[in-house]
């Protein structure tokens, strides 16, 4: 039996295929990280940052860290991101132009302000890469944090925010 308006798709459906979830908007209207986005940078931050955030419940691997005001992406931080996210730690020659070009402290360590203006320059040059940096970090493409078991695995490997 066909639908007395055959044109009309049905609610929340597209071209066939029903409850599409589209993906989650990484930058805003302005161009600016979106709120969410944020959010989701500020997790990942929280994992490698000094100092540590306060450990959340083992049995919840979906709650969301977040930085301390102060906190900052130290060498071994940095390497230990950057393995995580790309595979290999960045080159010395990187981590100049990061240090030159981006928010760091006097020390020339990285600051949440920083880490935000990676993913705002990458986001802008290429959203798929950053897409594939938050699933790398356990985030689906709704910007929600999924319990996945790579995550579980990278947090336990090296997880210096589970140290007391």
């Amino acid at each position: 039996m066909q639908s007395p308006r055959p044109e009309t798709p049905e609610p929340s459906s597209k071209q066939g295929r029903r409850n599409v979830q589209l993906d989650a908007q990484l930058l805003d209207a302005d161009g600016a990280i979106s709120d969410k986005l944020e959010c989701c940078l500020r997790h990942i931050f929280a994992k490698y940052c000094t100092p540590c955030p306060p450990r959340p419940p083992r049995q919840d691997s979906t709650i969301l860290l977040t930085p301390p005001d102060d906190a900052i992406l130290d060498a071994a931080g940095l390497d230990a991101w950057a393995q995580d996210t790309n595979g290999a730690p960045f080159s010395e020659e990187t981590k100049e132009e990061l240090r030159e070009f981006l928010d760091v402290t006097e020390e020339g360590e990285l600051t949440f302000k920083g880490f935000a203006q990676i993913y705002q320059l990458q986001t802008e040059n290429d959203e798929e890469e950053t897409w594939r940096d938050l699933s790398n970090h356990g985030f689906d493409r709704t910007l929600t944090l999924v319990s996945t078991r790579r995550e579980e695995e990278a947090e336990s490997s090296h997880s210096p925010f589970f140290v007391s």
